[in-house]
């Protein structure tokens, strides 16, 4: 008696094409389109990649469709067909990772299962649109999406008001679009909250593609500048500078080393030790600044932190050992 023909299961490959430009792919992106069978993307980065999908059953999509995207996808690598399943940038920020995974997690797919699954990152547009204007993201830094396709807007703003406060250089995704007007006017509006109105912020446009173009402006000017669904907008903080063209932050090595006497160490601080407001030296100036009379709202307003995390930090003196530990550590 024969035995049934069990077909073999496919693979899907998540693949991050980086900003446009194959000379910015990654080889391991490239051989993944290379080994696929079917190719599935966004109808833009299908013609990203044209000149690598000879031979290739191709499955264009719309914007709107990243959920048939997944599907897709799975149904071909159920059927034993190797899948390179597109993204610009990196497939797991904003792009068909997320998607992909929610749609094998919703037919039962377990990582056990027959079908594979690779995730090959790729140059994210916050990545590749800092390197074209200098070295803005060198300190702290986050991306928000600015799409409320599927976010409420009051989740947005929620975040957007919270980065704007805590001071981190900020990269907007999906700042514009021909519908969507109004979005990135209300983050420059939280924005100004916090931040001063010659905050430096740098526009990158199709960055590394045919129409690349990059505009410096301020954040009292940004919603002037031509902005769209192809454009990434990157907002300085409070130390970002932009000079002979190139926009900067600082990684704070000011704060330690006298950066105009050969990088000497400031007086109070040692190299290889946290900073005298670091996490230890600050506990004691708060301790002392209680101590001298300053309420627990008086601080809480001083150091733009919640009254209750001052409590908190008050009722937990700072340890001999801690300091003894860090004394170590040097």
């Amino acid at each position: 008696m024969n035995e049934a023909y069990v077909p073999t299961a496919g693979k899907i490959m998540l693949v991050g094409i980086g900003p446009g430009s194959v000379d910015h792919m990654t080889k391991r992106a490239r051989d993944a389109i290379a080994e696929a069978d079917v190719v599935i993307g966004y109808v833009t980065y299908i013609k990203l990649v044209a000149d690598l999908l000879e031979g290739k059953e191709i499955i264009r999509k719309s914007m709107t469709e990243e959920l048939d995207r997944a599907v897709s996808a799975l149904e071909a690598a159920r059927a034993g067909k190797k899948v390179a399943l597109i993204s610009s940038g990196d497939a797991g920020v904003y792009g068909m990772a997320g998607p992909t995974f929610e749609v094998l997690f919703q037919s039962g797919w377990t990582p056990d299962d027959p079908v594979q699954v690779e995730i090959i990152p790729g140059a994210s547009a916050l990545n590749s649109c800092a390197a074209l204007v200098g070295a803005p993201l060198t300190h702290d830094f986050c991306a928000i999406s600015l799409s409320d396709l599927l976010t409420p807007w009051p989740t947005i703003a929620r975040r957007l008001d919270a980065v704007a406060m805590a001071d981190f250089v900020v990269a907007l995704y999906n700042p514009k679009s021909g519908r969507r007007t109004r979005q990135i006017l209300e983050a420059q509006r939280l924005f100004l909250r916090h931040r001063r109105p010659d905050t430096p912020v740098a526009i990158v446009k199709s960055g590394y593609r045919r129409r690349q173009n990059i505009v410096f402006t301020t954040l009292d000017s940004m919603a002037d500048a031509d902005i769209g669904m192809l454009s990434t907008v990157l907002i300085g903080n409070s130390n970002t500078f932009v000079r002979h063209g190139l926009m900067v932050t600082p990684r704070g090595y000011a704060n330690k080393y006298d950066m105009e006497e050969g990088g000497a160490t400031r007086e109070g601080e040692r190299a290889g030790r946290s900073l005298s407001t670091g996490l230890l030296g600050w506990l004691e100036t708060l301790q002392a600044e209680h101590a001298a009379g300053d309420s627990i709202e008086t601080l809480a307003a001083r150091h733009r932190l919640p009254a209750d995390y001052i409590r908190d930090t008050l009722n937990e003196p700072v340890e001999a050992e801690a300091a003894a530990s860090e004394e170590a550590e040097a």
